[in-house]
């Protein structure tokens, strides 16, 4: 098994623990805090994303590719001087920003993210921003050089440490208010990031110890990291003031439509902390595959290899399909049920179904993102990624007020199908790949919608029968994965054959480079 394929299966892994971790700890945090106080948690969010568009996210991207490029041509010395190129631009960008950030978080809370009662965490942000830096700056270092242990390592100790750190604050601290509340739960992640970003540091620290590079054979300049990190960082920033408008915009939009603060709040707390998070449980498999797909094609990109990435291509995209379209049909049909019970909530799965077509079509949109990404498109990804999320926020501003949520949901869909379709055209075109419509989509879809029917009688029935709600889902899932294996046998697909093609794949290709 090649490394590809090995890096992926473990991050896939890793990934999965995260989300079913991450999952738990949003349940206890919700029945602690409540849906209210959650909502004022998503509403700090937004602020981080925007500081890490501006500060590493062009940053990591540069390292990411860079590194991949000077470790597939043998100059790992180029390597270590990008990682330190990085860090100290990052330092540049992130302690200014940060001193400012905190000097205004007052107006920040209250004109910006609409809510006083943020400003707190706001503050606390600007630690977290600058630990989150370096530690996804080592991590992607890793990732460009083909070594995801230590960072999958670290990733999956940082959930377990944050989920403890901040449930144990918040029962030390018994916060009085909701913005000492919000506070807290920033500060269990500055904590959370302190462990992270010195655990990443001294591994990597330790591998050139192990492995001591030689000179670099070419200076990197700061020029060359900045050529990618500044388009990358820029069209990020423009996609995340756009999410970040989306986000501030839901329960404003909420109480214009005549809904009052505290109920929209909630609400905006239930969508986002609750139903989505519900839904992105399976998609661990999504970024496991992307964080290992982008150096994997930029190496090829520099050997001149790119059109040995369509055939990668062509199975990446029948694998997301065959995995994630069934995982949304079963959480389309137990979610609601599930979600409820674990959240104590009526209104968790609410819209669950559009909900559950616009996450996959995010994770198509995710895979073709991170295949541009690759390929060194990366301009062309970050404008589709921004005309979409322009299709949501016209959604959100327009809809919501007149409709509520299922506004934002039919806007999640039409987002998602803009965005997906941008991102195939474009790999389409630079890969020179053909199309293969039912291969890709028709196959899983019709299969998924055959289970998804029969699971949703099969679970009323075993619902109205008595049956446990946790004993009635299992019994879904597994009636599922069957009647899903059956429909595409009928239809003359294996998933099998699938991914042994996947692993032939990789070997054929370790063999031949």
């Amino acid at each position: 098994m090649s490394t590809l394929l090995a890096g992926t299966l473990l991050l896939t892994a890793t990934g999965l623990f995260s989300q079913v971790v991450g999952f738990i700890y949003r349940m206890f945090l919700s029945r602690l805090i409540g849906a209210e106080t959650m909502g004022l948690y998503q509403l700090v969010m937004p602020a981080y994303s925007m500081l890490m568009s501006v500060t590493a996210v062009g940053l990591t991207v540069a390292v990411s590719t860079l590194s991949a490029r000077y470790h597939a041509l043998g100059d790992d010395g180029a390597v270590r001087h990008i990682l330190r190129r990085a860090l100290g631009g990052f330092f540049l960008l992130a302690v200014p920003l940060g001193i400012a950030v905190a000097a205004l978080s007052d107006p920040i809370s209250v004109y910006l993210l609409g809510d006083a009662r943020t400003r707190l965490g706001v503050v606390l942000l600007v630690p977290c921003v600058l630990l989150t830096g370096v530690e996804n700056l080592h991590k992607h270092c890793f990732y460009g050089i083909g070594r995801v242990r230590p960072p999958a390592a670290v990733e999956t100790a940082e959930q377990l440490i944050r989920a403890g750190a901040v449930l144990g604050l918040l029962a030390a601290l018994l916060p009085r208010s909701a913005e000492e509340t919000v506070g807290v739960i920033v500060l269990g992640m500055v904590l959370c990031e302190v462990c992270s970003a010195c655990a990443l540091t001294l591994l990597f620290r330790r591998h050139w110890r192990q492995f001591p590079p030689g000179p670099a054979r070419e200076e990197v300049s700061r020029r060359r990291l900045f050529a990618i990190a500044l388009p990358v960082g820029a069209t990020s920033l423009l996609g995340t003031v756009l999410g970040c408008a989306n986000s501030v915009l839901i329960p404003a939009k909420l109480v214009e439509g005549g809904m009052a603060l505290p109920e929209a709040m909630s609400e905006f707390g239930v969508l986002c902390g609750m139903t989505l998070p519900l839904l992105a449980l399976p998609t661990g498999f999504i970024g496991a595959l992307c964080l290992v797909m982008v150096p994997d094609l930029s190496r090829r990109t520099a050997r001149g290899d790119r059109r040995a990435a369509a055939g990668f291509l062509d199975r990446v995209m029948s694998a997301t399909s065959l995995l994630m379209a069934p995982a949304m049909a079963l959480l389309a049909v137990v979610g609601p049920t599930i979600g409820r019970a674990m959240f104590r909530d009526d209104r968790v799965g609410e819209l669950i179904l559009p909900l559950a077509v616009g996450t996959l079509l995010g994770c198509w949109q995710s895979v073709l993102s991170g295949a541009l990404n690759g390929l060194g498109l990366q301009a062309k990804g970050a404008r589709n990624a921004i005309l979409s999320d322009a299709v949501q926020l016209a959604f959100t501003f327009f809809a919501v007020p007149r409709w509520g949520l299922p506004g934002f949901a039919a806007g999640f869909v039409v987002s998602g199908v803009v965005g997906a379709g941008l991102n195939l055209a474009s790999v389409l075109r630079a890969a020179e790949l053909r199309a293969r419509w039912f291969r890709w989509f028709g196959r899983p879809l019709l299969a998924a919608v055959f289970m998804g029917l029969w699971c949703n009688l099969f679970f009323r029935i075993m619902l109205d029968a008595g049956c446990g709600q946790g004993w009635s889902a299992l019994a879904c899932a597994a009636l599922g994965l069957v009647l899903y294996a059956a429909a595409l046998l009928a239809q003359g697909t294996s998933v099998t054959v699938v991914f042994a093609r996947f692993g032939t794949y990789f070997r054929q290709r370790r063999h031949t480079a």
